[in-house]
């Protein structure tokens, strides 16, 4: 049985891509940030969801205000449903047209149409094939670019170191996603008090000339 998906099934996936993966961040790094900050770079997880084993492999990156800049997910779905498919979530408010750009290094951008939209996220998708995962795991970075409404395009580039052993190691338990989120709350949380303190400074100083 082959999956063609359908808007409703997208929506489908998209929350499936909330619930068992949104639990990390990265900031295109693969190695671990240290004793108490987030993991970095390219994960995997893996799920149950009915007659289905859907495993994906990620890579989110988040604002120092938490909202999300982008999350990338390499869907593999197995069972009573067969399918693979790349997903790629942008902030809302972009060109539906243009769709998003990927290039891997320096290579000519691929389209990839916009699927559905939600009030907070606009995913892309594109079928997951055995030569652009081949693409992936021999490439340097890879650049994603949406165009916002103001008609201006957001690169976002994200380093691939990792994403071979993400993708053909063992899946994050759902402990260690927790644990990611946790500890990237707290890294979020000191980030904001550190810009506040550093703003307070400058306004003190500012007002003591």
């Amino acid at each position: 049985m082959t999956f063609k998906p359908t808007k409703t099934a997208l929506a489908t996936l998209s929350a499936v891509m909330l619930s068992c993966g949104f639990a990390g961040v990265s900031h295109a790094q693969q190695a671990d940030g240290g004793p108490g900050m987030p993991p970095q770079g390219w994960f995997k997880t893996c799920a149950k969801q009915g007659d289905n084993d859907i495993c994906q492999v990620q890579n989110i990156q988040l604002a120092q205000n938490r909202q999300m800049v982008i999350a990338v997910a390499l869907i593999t779905i197995d069972g009573k449903v067969k399918n693979k498919l790349m997903q790629v979530s942008v902030p809302s408010a972009r060109l539906i047209e243009p769709g998003v750009g990927m290039a891997i290094d320096d290579g000519k951008p691929q389209k990839l149409d916009y699927a559905v939209c939600f009030p907070d996220r606009c995913t892309a998708e594109v079928p997951l094939s055995d030569a652009l995962i081949n693409s992936l795991k021999k490439g340097h970075s890879v650049t994603f670019t949406s165009i916002n409404f103001r008609r201006v395009p957001n690169p976002i580039k994200i380093s691939l170191d990792g994403f071979t052993g993400a993708f053909d190691g063992k899946p994050i338990t759902q402990n260690q996603a927790e644990e990611r989120q946790r500890l990237l709350e707290q890294a979020m949380q000191k980030k904001n008090e550190e810009a506040q303190k550093a703003l307070e400074d400058a306004q003190k100083a500012a007002k003591s000339k």
